[in-house]
């Protein structure tokens, strides 16, 4: 069998995985029946989910995977990154053969992507480190299940830096037709709790976009932080899809390994370009609230999908108005005419706005992405995860809640005052802090109308 006409068998069809086609698909469709998430602002360029079998992290693996059914007709290739498990490699590993195969038939490899990485030094040609290695082929039917036809561009991570596995993402990036999915568990083998505590506490450093620091975080910690190199350079958002450990699926609680599916999304003119149409929607509904003329409203697609918007309003600079929604329970179109009302007429801190102060209104609109939760300690590791000007922050104390925009850090740069204040917004002393403290942050994309003459 030489190279140019081999195809990779499957090796863990079987064990992690049934090896009867049928019998997979069975498994397939049941990790894979989840409720439709909505659809967030944004292209989705890369996922990282779990390895092991699938009656440990299938369930997690399939709520990310789940997100790109819809996406089977624009992606048409797949770069595919996991860490070595069986062969000592220095470098990333890309195999010689033609094709990769699973029960579900065959996968053929994008040879002029793969023969094109062939100037980096950190690449090197090796079957033997695919020959064996789950940590790929395992992420193989779920793509098949959903995306249909696609090409491979398999890479095993091996003892290399995060910037050359970068510089390899970077080079393959490609545009819409090009998927990047990154293998990877989290902790292994330790107690249920203390499995719980180590794999939160590194999903907070991978929504934040940091770089993990060691392979007792995540296995796939190298392809992870090439991953996370990019994403910081390109603007990527990033949400956590599911998270568990095997505990919670098919294992005991006393040694157990952690799994988690994150999603990464890049801008596109999907969304920078709905500001106009947010911010028209949102004065159209104070003006003829009003009984005032109302502007013509420009389209937009993303306009009937699910979305949190906050309105704010201001004079002179100065607030005069302010509510909007953590979540998103209904479309966007409706969310911001909702939301642009209560800032004008039933914001708490302020009379209702009149006819005569239409005018000398300014409206700021943002859309919120999905609240993550934090992990912390202590408030003064609170403080050292807070990403000033990045960070919107949901505080909550039993039935005590409140929130700041990231525009807030605009008036208020210091963490710590940043955080009193919020305590004090919720209605407690600025030195307060609890055990029953949860913190969430999200980010928004903002649009403000012109300054007013």
């Amino acid at each position: 069998m030489t190279a140019a006409t081999a195809t990779r068998p499957p090796a863990v069809a079987g064990s992690f995985y049934p090896g009867d086609p049928a019998s997979l698909r069975d498994d397939l469709t049941a990790c894979l029946a989840v409720q439709p998430a909505p659809t967030p602002a944004g292209l989705l360029k890369a996922i990282i989910v779990p390895h092991a079998g699938y009656v440990y992290s299938g369930s997690t693996a399939g709520k990310a995977y789940a997100l790109l059914a819809p996406l089977a007709g624009r992606i048409r290739r797949v770069v595919l990154l996991g860490p070595c498990h069986r062969v000592a490699v220095q470098g990333l590993a890309a195999p010689t053969v033609q094709a990769f195969a699973t029960p579900l038939g065959s996968i053929p490899l994008d040879r002029a992507a793969l023969d094109a990485l062939a100037d980096l030094p950190q690449v090197v040609a090796s079957d033997a480190a695919h020959a064996q290695e789950h940590s790929l082929e395992v992420q193989l039917p779920f793509l098949q299940t959903v995306l249909g036809e696609f090409t491979l561009v398999p890479l095993a991570v091996g003892r290399t830096g995060a910037a050359e596995v970068a510089q390899v993402i970077a080079r393959l990036w490609g545009g819409p037709e090009t998927l990047i999915v990154i293998s990877s568990d989290l902790s292994h083998f330790h107690g249920y709790a203390e499995a719980q505590k180590i794999d939160h506490a590194t999903a907070d450093h991978i929504l934040a976009l940091e770089q993990l620091t060691s392979f007792e975080q995540a296995c796939g910690a190298l392809p992870i932080n090439g991953m996370i190199a990019v994403a910081r350079q390109r603007g990527l958002r990033i949400e956590r899809i599911a998270q568990c450990n095997s505990g919670d699926t098919a294992g005991d609680k006393t040694r157990v390994v952690g799994y988690a599916s994150f999603a990464l999304y890049e801008p596109d003119a999907a969304t920078t370009d709905i500001g106009p149409a947010l911010l028209v929607r949102a004065r159209n509904a104070i003006a003829a609230q009003l009984g005032q003329a109302t502007q013509a409203e420009p389209a937009h697609p993303a306009l009937n999908q699910p979305g949190a918007t906050f309105v704010t309003l201001t004079q002179n600079g100065a607030l005069r108005g302010c509510i909007g929604s953590l979540q998103a329970h209904r479309p966007l179109d409706q969310d911001v005419r909702a939301n642009a009302l209560a800032a004008a007429f039933r914001d708490p801190r302020f009379p209702p706005l009149t006819q005569a102060e239409l005018a000398r209104t300014r409206v700021e609109v943002s859309l919120l992405t999905a609240p993550q939760p934090m992990t912390c300690s202590d408030e003064a590791d609170a403080l050292r995860r807070l990403r000033p000007n990045i960070d919107g922050i949901i505080f909550i104390a039993g039935q005590k809640r409140s929130t700041f925009l990231p525009q807030v850090w605009e008036q208020i740069p210091d963490p710590r005052t940043f955080m009193a204040h919020l305590k004090q917004k919720a209605g407690l002393p600025a030195d307060y802090w609890s055990s029953e403290v949860q913190l969430q942050r999200y980010e928004v994309q903002k649009w403000k109308e012109a300054p007013i003459p």
